[in-house]
């Protein structure tokens, strides 16, 4: 069965890259190259579906395991082609926000940033202005377009990392798992947070992507009663 594993960013997706790397080795594809979110919706769409009819022709190779930033649906012709595994993992979407915004903080190159990651640090926005931001509104929900959340056979939940990866290891990948820390924002323990009143209009403002969350959770109790 091949694996396919979403990362959306900051969802600790790193940190499982690597684990997922002792695991398959040579036999993992990192595919990182999309940046589909970058990218208008209609030009991000036409694109995603021009890569699912080449991976409806040509498959995903030798490789048994993908992960990385590509919305889901690119590779879902795999699955009338051989058996398939969608995986992801998600984060309370405000706490996924602040730790975007403070990543983008610490990684700024100007040399390499895109347009969007240079307005936020050069302009210096506020976090609030970031959380409200259109550019990232609802990222879950731009990145499972034509993709239901059911569609995925394990959603690991990240503020339940060690415990999920368990789960995953033992009922998944049938095997031991190292379990590692990658790319973790600095500071992360002192991040800023966010006032009462604007923490509930930025859950406004991304009600879709609380919505999928919720039923994250939901899958995850489920599958937790069912073990």
């Amino acid at each position: 069965m091949k694996l396919i594993s979403l990362h959306l960013p900051k969802t600790a997706g790193s940190s499982f890259r690597t684990t997922l790397e002792d695991v398959f080795a040579e036999r993992l594809l990192c595919d990182y190259g999309d940046r589909s979110i970058s990218k208008p919706p209609l030009l991000r769409h036409q694109e995603v579906l021009a890569s699912a009819l080449s991976v409806s022709e040509h498959g995903a190779g030798e490789y048994d395991c993908v992960h990385g930033h590509f919305l889901p649906v690119k590779y879902l012709p795999l699955a009338d082609r051989e058996p398939c595994y969608f995986i992801t993992w998600m984060r309370h979407p405000v706490e996924r926000l602040i730790s975007h915004y403070h990543f983008w903080q610490q990684s700024y190159h100007p040399q390499s940033a895109p347009p969007h990651h240079r307005r936020v640090v050069e302009e210096g926005w506020s976090l609030e202005q970031f959380c409200l931001s259109e550019q990232f509104r609802n990222l879950y929900t731009q990145y499972l377009w034509g993709f239901p959340l059911e569609n995925f056979s394990f959603v690991g939940i990240t503020e339940h990392y060690s415990k999920d990866l368990d789960y995953f290891a033992e009922h998944v990948l049938k095997q031991p798992l190292n379990k590692h820390r990658v790319n973790v924002t600095a500071g992360s323990s002192a991040r800023q947070r966010l006032p009462p009143d604007t923490q509930r209009s930025v859950e406004r403002f991304h009600a879709a992507d609380m919505q999928l969350y919720e039923r994250a959770l939901q899958m995850r109790s489920r599958r937790n009663n069912f073990s």
